[in-house]
């Protein structure tokens, strides 16, 4: 059976290939802006429905796009805001603005690209200088668990690219405004 599976996905991968053209001489290509480079930064551009597009994702590999594959573990450390929480590889953690205290997440879709969310399997965590009874949990729209903080739903910021990176602090995207969140569960100020 997966001799034969494997046969009609060469098959079709061969006959897909087959169509089309033969001059790609003038062929268009097309863009999607939430794929750009992130070696070539883009500026964050107003879209059409009013938010803020990021022009940069991260790779798909990236350890915070990823499903989780076992608890997530929060801890707080040293940035130039002073002790915010952190994540995966150190990660500096942020809020949003336009998320309310309902349990829902605003940020889906475009958003959760650009700020994606912080995932767990199985109850949160509280590592170095994190408050375990300000963890919690919610579950998003795409049935994953997202984990919240004194009921702030959490999210990493996809141009932050190592351990103590605070550039998601302050930003205006998506509707909203984002913040790194301190130990006491509130935003972090410069």
């Amino acid at each position: 059976m997966k001799k034969l599976l494997c046969a009609g996905a060469i098959m079709a991968g061969l006959l897909a290939s087959g169509c089309g053209s033969t001059d790609n001489s003038a062929s268009p290509v097309a863009a999607d802006e939430y794929n750009a480079s992130p070696t070539s930064p883009a500026t964050p551009t107003e879209g059409a429905s009013g938010m803020m597009s990021p022009g940069y994702s991260p790779s798909p590999t990236s350890p915070i796009m990823m499903a989780p594959t076992g608890p997530a573990t929060i801890d707080a450390a040293d940035t130039s805001l002073g002790k915010v929480l952190v994540g995966l590889e150190g990660r500096t953690l942020y809020l949003f603005s336009k998320d309310d205290k309902s349990g829902q997440s605003l940020c889906t879709g475009a958003c959760a690209t650009a700020w994606p969310p912080v995932l767990t399997l199985g109850k949160p965590v509280a590592g170095a200088g994190a408050k375990a009874e300000m963890l919690g949990t919610i579950k998003r729209e795409d049935g994953m668990t997202q984990v919240t903080y004194n009921k702030h739903p959490l999210y990493y910021y996809a141009k932050d690219e190592k351990a103590g990176d605070v550039k998601g602090q302050d930003v205006k995207d998506f509707g909203g405004e984002w913040y790194a969140v301190t130990p006491e569960g509130k935003k972090a100020k410069h």
